[in-house]
């Protein structure tokens, strides 16, 4: 068997959709998957950052459509599923990446709180890949889908209650479905950035103390830079990964392994 070497890397020909890509993780890892081949679908809910992120597309060679698209609303899911399959005339990749936090001590956590992260975070993740996976079984070409998860969908972290409990339910949601839609040719697979700062996690950044003491944590003694993440999407999206579904990668500069 002659190895696909490098080309297998290739998203040449891959139509794709970066939810929550108008900033930070999502924006990183849209430009990645325009750097490598792939036409990508930008969705949020500000018209202004979207239209900026498919123009940086765009002045590096690449080619992107803006899609407005609330995740928090199952409707809207699948509306903005629609809109970017119209656009780009098929779908063969999904990154759900999405997602809200507010750090609050657990004691004083409100309904509303609770709902705004997890229907954001795992409501919008689950009908964005239902809608996703409709498309994909009905062209009958499969495809991949990739849920943005994070440490805290393996250890607990004080003042982030909801935020982690949405962030375990899309482990789980992720293996659950990568099962159910393997005979459709959908992997399902997921990431799980470590110490990242981003607008989402910068509320605890602001804290010094907080930040050397994470990374002690650290074996290789940085935090993650979003350039550390694009490879990874490229290859969970690309035929170099073929053969794995439902598997969630640490990219956390070794954090998981020596806790």
């Amino acid at each position: 068997m002659t190895p696909k070497g490098v080309a297998a890397f290739s998203l040449a020909g891959r139509r794709a959709l970066v939810t929550g890509a108008s900033r930070g993780i999502g924006r990183a890892i849209a430009l990645g998957l325009a750097a490598a081949g792939a036409t990508v679908a930008v969705s949020g809910r500000k018209e202004a950052e979207l239209a900026k992120v498919a123009a940086a597309i765009s002045d590096a060679g690449g080619v992107a459509v803006p899609v407005l698209q609330d995740v928090s609303k199952a409707e809207d899911c699948r509306r903005g599923v629609a809109r970017a399959v119209a656009a780009l005339g098929g779908l063969d990749i999904l990154i759900n990446n999405a997602g809200m936090e507010q750090v609050c001590p657990s004691l004083e956590v409100e309904e509303a709180l609770w709902d705004r992260i997890l229907d954001t975070n795992l409501k919008g993740a689950f009908f964005c890949a239902q809608a996703a996976a409709a498309e994909m079984k009905r062209a009958a070409k499969g495809g991949a889908i990739i849920n943005i998860c994070s440490l805290t969908s393996y250890r607990g972290i004080p003042t982030a209650v909801p935020y982690g409990a949405s962030k375990s339910g899309l482990l789980g949601m992720t293996q659950a479905l990568a099962a159910e839609w393997a005979p459709l040719k959908i992997r399902v697979n997921g990431l799980a950035p470590g110490y990242f700062r981003t607008e989402l996690t910068d509320a605890f950044y602001r804290d010094a103390a907080w930040q050397e003491a994470m990374l002690r944590k650290v074996p290789l003694g940085r935090f993650g830079q979003l350039d550390d993440l694009v490879g990874a999407a490229i290859f969970l999206a690309s035929d170099a990964s073929a053969y794995i579904t439902g598997q969630c990668l640490g990219i956390d500069g070794g954090t998981l392994a020596s806790l």
